[in-house]
């Protein structure tokens, strides 16, 4: 499979380039053999390996990446689901930690790049083609604004695209730990809930797989039934399948949910350029998710409605964008 980004066309590299992309749950591994052009895509589950090294090495063991990199891979850029300050990386929903000299010397690469994974998807979106994206209600993109970030999967990312002269600067945060804000009844009783088992329920609490299975045992709670225990991919399932009223309520909610925390990143970053909602759970939500209550949530900004109203909120479509991002990533630390 081939990663082709949009605007640009393939030169030839001097040598094979590492592209991953580490979440919480599965690590991406790719090669960059052209400048735009990504092939040679493995997912490794995380918790296969005990160490990123070792994930790392079991990819380039594999017979298709070592054939194509006969000649060596001398930089590597890792996007990865974490703060990343400094040498030393510790993940939040993972147990992997490293240092980032000492892996780029276990693999012997001459450069090796470590990014949050939603700095390096943020750095993708102007590269995104109209197919790659669906847009979600109504607004109109300004050119040259800010854009906003927003993703949900094993945790929730958040990030954003600051415009300048030279280029786009992307922001490095953790605006999925932010405190969760309940809009209505429903929604503080679900609070109340969480806190329960959490002291303090930041929006990731939430929006994430795990925080679909909160939220489904809240609901729960709240109606007295007696419901079996359900991983979030089986509540989403049942929910677009129309077999279960509660899980269907649990998807609405995290949907209703995430429309406010995007609505509070688009004031907040004044990202009248758009905001974009990646992640894992959105994108398999399709069609459920376009007619769920998220952009009435989103505009919903008392006197700022109108404002909201005219921003844009799209979909990411696109099968591996933060290669995209952590691509340019590298190239830019390479032509410094």
């Amino acid at each position: 499979m081939t990663v082709q980004t949009p605007t640009a066309s393939p030169t030839a590299l001097r040598s094979p380039r590492l592209l991953a992309d580490v979440g919480g749950t599965n690590a991406r591994f790719a090669l960059e053999l052209a400048t735009g052009a990504i092939e040679h895509i493995h997912v490794l589950a995380c918790a296969a390996y005990p160490t990123l090294a070792d994930a790392l090495k079991a990819y380039l063991a594999l017979p298709d990446v070592a054939g194509a990199a006969v000649q060596g891979i001398r930089h590597g850029a890792i996007a990865i689901a974490n703060p990343v300050n400094g040498d030393f990386v510790k993940m939040t929903n993972h147990h992997w930690e490293f240092s980032i000299e000492a892996l780029r010397l276990a693999v012997g690469f001459e450069v090796l790049v470590v990014a949050n994974d939603f700095t390096a998807l943020a750095r993708s979106l102007p590269l995104l083609a109209d197919s790659q994206k669906r847009q979600v209600g109504g607004g109109a993109a300004q050119a040259g604004a800010p854009l906003g970030l927003i993703g949900a999967g094993t945790g929730l990312g958040v990030s954003g695209l600051i415009p300048s002269a030279a280029g786009w600067t992307a922001l490095l945060s953790e605006g999925g730990h932010v405190s969760f804000p309940p809009m209505n009844g429903e929604e503080v009783a679900i609070l109340q809930y969480a806190w329960t088992e959490f002291k303090h329920v930041s929006a990731e609490r939430l929006l994430s797989g795990v925080g679909i299975e909160l939220i489904y045992r809240a609901l729960a709670a709240q109606r007295g039934a007696a419901e079996p225990a359900l991983a979030a991919p089986e509540i989403a399932r049942r929910a677009l399948a129309g077999e279960c009223p509660l899980c269907d309520a649990v998807i609405e909610h995290f949907c209703t949910m995430l429309g406010t925390i995007a609505g509070n990143l688009g004031v907040t970053l004044g990202a009248t350029g758009g905001i974009y909602i990646g992640g894992g759970i959105v994108p398999r939500l399709g069609e459920r998710f376009d007619r769920s209550g998220f952009r009435a949530r989103f505009e919903e900004k008392g006197r700022f409605h109108h404002y909201l109203a005219a921003i844009p909120t799209y979909v990411i479509t696109a099968e591996y964008p933060a290669f995209v991002g952590v691509s340019a990533i590298l190239a830019e630390k390479l032509a410094a």
